[in-house]
């Protein structure tokens, strides 16, 4: 009997996000604080040696339709980059119960890859050195690295650079117009908009501060002129959001996703239910956790 691993694969969003330089290789140096949350998607693996490497996937839950084909995608990606740098000859079958909506700024597809490499690497510790597993992981996309063990850090360079940090409980209401935006599109929008990284304006929204922080966080987001330009009902659903009265409130990532910090799960659940969000956007209450 082929052995079975299971793993779940959080979302995570981001509290503030500044793009400090474009590389030339097109890749964005950025600062921002992640943070992994209560929603996730469901990894099953199964594994067996094989004359041939190889792995397939297996996609079910709400948000499968959004995943691209067979190939693509970044659970297969991972698993097909494992094998060839370990030389294991392995059929892999990975199971994905997609919860985590596709192109929201939530992390969903690099969570998956991380969640592929972190179950190879646990089932065959000795196949791939830790400095290659990060590079491997590098290779697969900027936020792949993080989910190699997701917990509350801050990130810089193109997502390699990982500082945990602690991070009480947060309670969110998730709100997203519903629609799909690619991370390429947003921040190919933001270079035509902002030539010079650093140089966009800032907003006063209001700071997150943590216990034991030095300096309050800011949740700014350099990537939202761009993600509203693209996505224009953004901003409709940004003023609804505010008008519930969060705590402070941000946009996770590339987007479109936005969060407004409450001051606790009923008073999130409250905000949603008096919420007239038009279809086809979506919101539901979520919570940072402290790993994944």
């Amino acid at each position: 009997m082929s052995p079975t691993f299971e793993a779940s694969a959080p979302a995570k969003i981001n509290l503030g996000l500044r793009i400090l330089a474009r590389r030339p290789d097109g890749y964005h140096t950025l600062d921002s604080v992640f943070a992994p949350l209560d929603l996730h998607d469901r990894l099953r693996l199964h594994a067996e040696e094989a004359a041939q490497p190889r792995a397939q996937v297996t996609l079910t839950g709400e948000h499968a339709a959004g995943v691209p084909a067979a190939g693509e995608d970044l659970a297969g990606r991972a698993a097909r980059a494992f094998l060839a740098e370990s030389g294991l000859s392995l059929a892999i079958g990975i199971e994905l119960d997609k919860r985590i909506p596709v192109a929201a700024g939530l992390g969903g597809g690099s969570s998956d890859a991380g969640g592929v490499l972190r179950l190879l690497a646990g089932a065959w510790p000795e196949a791939i050195a830790r400095p290659r597993l990060l590079a491997l992981a590098r290779s697969l996309g900027a936020d792949v690295p993080y989910f190699l063990d997701p917990r509350p850090a801050r990130v810089g360079g193109i997502g390699e650079e990982i500082r945990p940090l602690a991070l009480p409980t947060l309670a969110l209401l998730l709100v997203n117009p519903g629609a799909p935006l690619p991370t390429t599109e947003v921040y190919r929008a933001f270079d035509a908009l902002v030539p010079v990284p650093g140089s966009g304006r800032r907003d006063t929204r209001p700071e997150l501060r943590l216990p034991g922080a030095a300096a309050p966080v800011s949740l700014h987001n350099d990537l939202e002129p761009a993600a509203v330009r693209l996505c224009p009902g953004l901003s409709r659903l940004r003023e609804q959001l505010v008008a519930l009265k969060p705590e402070a409130w941000g946009m996770s990532g590339s987007g479109p996703t936005l969060f407004g910090i409450f001051d606790s799960a009923a008073a999130a659940e409250d905000a949603r239910r008096r919420a007239r969000f038009p279809a086809p956007a979506w919101s539901r209450v979520a919570a940072t956790r402290e790993s994944g």
